[in-house]
């Protein structure tokens, strides 16, 4: 079976404006978000809320391969052992499973308790790549165990000699890893979560960090692709316009209506982005194969944001869904209904 993501890449190697886009869903909350991670199911509990459960998120994870619209099912070690190894859910699958290679500080989150987000982000690697990979292991069920061969690194850089130094070596170190294992990578950069010094442009910060990390990295251990926050059409012209051999994704966010994620992709692709990475809005929404269904024609230019919603309400209605806005509001944008 040919992954998606490899015939994508190729197109996109092979001539940067050929319009295929790398549609991404983040099923790896549990490395974020502790109980919560797997959100809050539409039963309420005793206390008003009830999460699901980690069975619950990997059947997810299964009808959204099933679907087959999505290029990577990104996921933790513990959850790619269960369905990539011991399941083979992608065995007969274009979906690509991939897994997230580190968790540095600013992501650990869970509870609403934790205090790291606020402090300045320190490399760190819970997954073992040999693990991840099942290097050196017996075969499972008799069979020979499929490969995992993808990872997000993540990289939160905050204008501290110091500590960012110490978070570009840990990627160095991680570069000569997959160099040995012939692992492939997509690397996530945030925006600094709690800089030393003021950085009065950050998506000027974020595009600069990003060209001076690449720039010591031969093409043997240089990402497939960038995952970063989405600042708007110039700074993302200024990136892509750089170096079109580099394919640029965005990541999704977290709040907002479904106008907002729609038109998000949407203008995104329109200015350059070949890749897009959600997880809490596909995971938060009211039906995930819907919502998913709608980014993919957005992401292939099929539909224009607004039709999008209403296509998107039009499913919720037909499974009797109830919808988390009214289609009017969900057809503004957050900052919209703010205002009023």
């Amino acid at each position: 079976m040919h992954k998606s993501l490899d015939v994508k890449l190729a197109h996109i190697d092979a001539n940067p404006s050929c319009g295929d886009f790398i549609l991404a869903d983040a099923k790896d909350a549990d490395m974020a978000y502790g109980v919560s991670a797997p959100g809050v199911h539409r039963d309420c509990g005793p206390d008003g809320t009830r999460y699901r459960s980690i069975q619950e998120y990997h059947a997810q994870i299964c009808e959204l391969v099933e679907q087959r619209l999505v290029d990577i099912m990104l996921m933790s070690v513990s959850t790619s052992d269960v369905l990539a190894v011991r399941e083979r859910l992608f065995d007969n699958s274009p979906v690509t499973p991939a897994i997230r290679a580190n968790d540095t500080t600013d992501i650990w989150l869970f509870g609403g308790q934790a205090a790291y987000g606020g402090q300045p982000s320190l490399p760190f690697r819970t997954a073992i790549l040999d693990e991840a990979m099942d290097i050196g292991s017996a075969p499972v069920f008799g069979r020979s165990r499929p490969p995992v061969d993808l990872g997000l690194y993540s990289i939160t850089l905050n204008n501290d000699s110091t500590l960012d130094r110490a978070t570009l070596a840990a990627y160095r170190e991680f570069r000569e890893e997959t160099r040995d294992k012939d692992f492939r990578h997509f690397l996530e950069v945030f925006s600094p979560n709690a800089p030393a010094r003021p950085v009065d442009d950050v998506p000027r910060f974020v595009n600069d960090s990003i060209v001076r990390l690449l720039a010591g990295a031969g093409s043997g251990t240089r990402p497939i692709f960038l995952k970063i926050p989405y600042f708007g059409p110039a700074a993302l012209e200024q990136l892509v316009s750089y170096d079109s051999s580099l394919a640029v994704g965005i990541l999704g966010g977290s709040a907002g209506t479904t106008y907002d994620a729609f038109q998000m992709l949407w203008e995104a692709r329109k200015y350059g982005a070949r890749a897009a990475l959600f997880g809490r809005k596909i995971n938060s929404a009211e039906h995930q194969l819907s919502f998913v269904k709608q980014l993919r024609a957005l992401a292939d230019g099929h539909v224009e944001p607004a039709d999008a919603v209403r296509a998107y309400h039009a499913d919720l209605e037909r499974l009797k869904i109830t919808t988390h806005r009214p289609l009017a509001e969900d057809l503004q944008s957050i900052t919209s209904l703010q205002a009023n």
